[in-house]
């Protein structure tokens, strides 16, 4: 069946969470999704990305033969360094998370709950071995958490849920979801829709949402440039 709506992919997503990522802050990248949107900061902007494995002003993705062995992401993809930009001890990255240095955090996530719960470190499958990694002193060091993930799981099941069902990385930690269909804040008031991808209604997304939806006053068309490899 043709679907009406197009989903993003996984550029798209990075892309549309690079837009609304401050002049000047402080953002650290989280494995997957997050760790493509240092490739997709306007040029106008600048914005300091850090990386728990230790390095501060992460750059965006090498050039094919361009790749330093050295220089990875939290993720282990190749990155690289902007001027000015620096590695430091593992331990010293963590100083700066736990210290409430970081202006936000972008993270993946496994669910996320209507009051801004977030489970992401384990899905309980004895196939995939739990990481904790950095997520749960990022969920209580960065003073904002977004999280950027698939709406639904490869099941089709919501993932955006009214009681998360996988062990919590923290409660009532994420401000704003980005997904391949739409962006939602979570709010005192709810979940609000603040873009949708064009075609997609309202009545649509909420089929693949477990808590209640609203529209937000102002919410528009989410319509990414086309994708280019990041």
């Amino acid at each position: 069946m043709t679907l009406p709506y197009k989903p993003l992919t996984r550029e798209q997503m990075a892309w549309r969470a690079a837009q609304d990522l401050p002049e000047g802050a402080f953002v650290n990248l989280g494995i997957g999704i997050p760790t493509l949107t240092a490739s997709y900061v306007p040029d106008d902007r600048e914005v300091i990305f850090h990386s728990e494995n230790g390095v501060l002003g992460l750059g965006h993705k090498p050039e094919p033969g361009m790749e330093d062995e050295n220089l990875i992401d939290a993720g282990k993809n190749y990155t690289t360094l902007i001027t000015g930009g620096c590695y430091v001890h593992h331990a010293d990255a963590f100083v700066m998370i736990r210290g409430g240095h970081l202006d936000v955090s972008l993270l993946g996530a496994f669910e996320v709950s209507e009051s801004g719960d977030l489970a992401n470190w384990t899905t309980e499958d004895p196939a995939f071995p739990p990481g904790v990694g950095g997520a749960m002193d990022l969920a209580v060091g960065a003073r904002e958490i977004r999280v950027i993930m698939e709406h639904t799981s490869k099941k089709g099941e919501p993932r955006i849920v009214r009681h998360c069902s996988l062990p919590l990385t923290a409660a009532g930690c994420v401000k704003r979801i980005y997904t391949n269909l739409a962006v939602i804040d979570v709010t005192p008031r709810g979940l609000f829709v603040v873009e949708m991808v064009d075609g997609m209604t309202l009545e649509q997304l909420q089929a693949l949402t477990e808590p209640k939806l609203q529209l937000a006053g102002e919410w528009q068309a989410l319509a990414p440039p086309v994708a280019k490899a990041a």
